[in-house]
Order: structure tokens, then sequence, then C-alpha cells
């Protein structure tokens, strides 16, 4: 089968084609991916050896103007190139997962009689999946408390290697490659790909605090946040991490952004965390990590209250706590969805074999 995968923008949209693109490649099947070139997915896609085609990108607008009343005919536009790249390259069905190059798919592929999937990485869905789960039943959504109606629930498909590679390391081991102390409590703490100004802000205020109580600090902040790699004892920070298997194996708590990537990953491999939403949008990253805080898996803190003194008062007592974080992990497990690929490649498949958009 010949597949459109459509998405990107941000990891969220990303990470989740790329995990269905490699399993369904190594199933035989040809997959090429749809995006713009301003997205992540410009980079990450073509690292991954799969084919990106691209589109203008098409924000959809916040207010009503000018270009807000020109925005249903450049979506159309947009439309007629998807639909004569779906003609073009006889493709067989369309897996949308958000982002600006989807709402053209969708419609492409309700326009061309294509089979449509879409997944929702998020608790609350974007304007594209919101229009796409229009055109078809095949939603999938990464979370419980989704509000995208009706769907099936797939989970979020991560990178396979993550939470393998995890329960395979050493916690000991893992610590030492990253050039930290084997012994010690240690706190990994991450803005996602975007960072976050924040976390980084009050971490960097509680170092002292944090390492008094003898927790060391994995701190990624993120390549736009402007500070160098450093490392001193009790204190590694980097400005983009390509071993996050080896962070999430050397760390007993996070502190992160709450993406729908992020909890995933920390959730598949039971790692605790105290879950910061991102403040701006329409908070989905607060209900992304509502089903493992309501399991006991994670805690939620909003933006504003994330500071030194919450640190020093909430996170120093939690790491210091072996019990506490030992059911906390285990509790992140129970909700995780482990298969969420093979769960999305199953629905993707059923799309194709019925040849409808039902």
């Amino acid at each position: 089968m010949r597949l459109l995968l459509a998405g990107g923008g941000t990891g969220g949209h990303v990470n989740p084609l790329l995990a269905l693109a490699e399993l369904l490649r190594s199933e035989g099947h040809e997959v090429i991916a749809l995006g713009t070139r301003e997205g992540l997915e410009s980079r990450l896609v073509p690292e991954r050896g799969f084919e990106l085609l691209t589109i203008p990108r098409l924000p959809m607008p916040r207010r009503l103007s000018l270009s807000a009343l020109g925005f249903p005919v450049r979506l159309f536009m947009a439309s007629r190139l998807v639909s004569n790249i779906l003609r073009d390259r006889q493709i067989d069905a369309v897996v949308g997962f958000g982002g600006y190059a989807s709402a053209p798919a969708y419609l492409a592929a309700w326009l061309s009689k294509k089979p449509l999937v879409i997944h929702e990485a998020n608790a609350i869905a974007g304007f594209a999946n919101r229009l796409g789960a229009r055109f078809t039943t095949k939603v999938a959504v990464a979370f419980p408390n989704s509000n995208l109606e009706p769907h099936v629930l797939t989970g979020m498909p991560i990178r396979s290697e993550i939470a393998v590679s995890v329960a395979g390391y050493d916690k000991q081991q893992a610590r030492v490659e990253l050039g930290m102390d084997p012994s010690l409590p240690t706190l990994l703490v991450t803005g996602g790909s975007q960072g976050a100004k924040s976390i980084n802000d009050a971490v960097i205020e509680s170092l002292d605090t944090l390492k008094n109580a003898g927790v060391q600090v994995l701190h990624i902040v993120g390549d736009k946040a402007g500070l160098p790699d450093a490392k001193t004892p009790g204190y590694v920070r980097l400005a983009y991490c390509n071993r996050m298997d080896a962070a999430i194996a050397a760390s007993d708590l996070a502190i992160s952004r709450a993406g729908a990537s992020t909890v995933a990953e920390f959730s598949a491999c039971g790692l605790p965390a105290v879950y910061v939403p991102y403040p701006v949008g329409n908070g989905e990253q607060r209900f992304n990590a509502l089903t493992v805080v309501d399991a006991g898996g994670g805690v939620l803190v909003a933006d504003r209250e994330f500071t030194p003194a919450y640190i020093a008062e909430k996170i120093v007592p939690m790491i210091s706590h072996r019990k506490t974080l030992e059911g906390m992990s285990k509790a992140a497990r129970s909700v995780a969805i482990v298969d969420a690929t093979e769960r999305l490649r199953d629905l993707t498949l059923s799309a194709l074999h019925t040849g409808s958009r039902d």
C-alpha cells in the first residue's frame, strides 16, 4: 500500500507520524510524508529516510480580518495541490496528525474519496483535526479524555526504542554515561522541543537548594534558550539531548511541560513527573497530563506557581522519598499504552481494507 502521512510543526505532530511511518515501512508499505518547509518535519522526516512533500504553511486565522475572509479560498487551493499528489502518486489512503499541512490533506482525501485516518495527540484537538473528524469515523486519540467524538483510543505512538532501551538500562550506568554521579538522586528537567524559560529560570535559581539536598540535575534547556552546555558537580546542562533513553533511565523524577509525546514517553517508562503545562494556547497540555496525574503517576502545577519556593517545598521532599517515587512509577505505567503505534497501524489498515472513509 502507498500512504500519505500528513502533519507537522511540532514534535507532538511529527513524532507519532514518524513512529507510524517506520512501522509501516518495516512491513513493506510505501510511506510519503506531507508537511511544510517551516515545520520540524522539514528536518526530522528526511533524517529518518522518508520522502517529504511540502505545501505552503496555512495557519488558521485567530480573529476576523481580510486575511481571515480569504482563508477558505486558500484552504481549497491547498487541497487541490494535495489532490494532485494523491492522484499522481497513486496514494491509497491518508493519515493525518494535525498541524498546518493536515487540513488541506483532509479536504483532499474527502474530495478524492480516499480512506482517511486521523490521529489526535492532544486531549484538546486543534482546528485541523476538528475539521478532519467531519470527514471520517477513523479517529484515533492519545488520551481517553479527548474532545473528539467518536474516537478510538490508540494512545500516543512513541519511538519504539525509548521504552525498550530504558527498561534494559542500569540506572547507575546511565548516569555515568551522562557524566553524572551514579549514586545521587537525579532530577531530569526539560521543556520539550521548544524549551521553557520559566522552568529553566526557576531550576537555575534553585541549584544551590537542590545541591544542598543531595540532588543532581540533568537540565535540557532547549535550543532556543541561548544557554551553553555546561557540566559541574551536581549539574549537567544540555541545549539538546540525543540520548533521551539514557536521560530517562538515569532519572528518578522529571520536571517538564506536558506535551503529548513527553507524557506518553514518561508514562511508558514509568518516570514520575511534575508537569508544568504551557500557559498559552487552548490549555491542551493540562488535559494531556490529567490521566496520569489522576492515576497518581504525576503532579500538575501551574506555570505561575512553579517557583524556587515550590521546588524547595515540593520537589525536594518528593525526590527524596523513595517509596513515593516507586508508587508514582507504578501508577504511571498503569495508564501507559505501549502498543500505540501498532494500534494506529491496525486502524489504518482497517480503513484501507474497507476501501471507505467510514
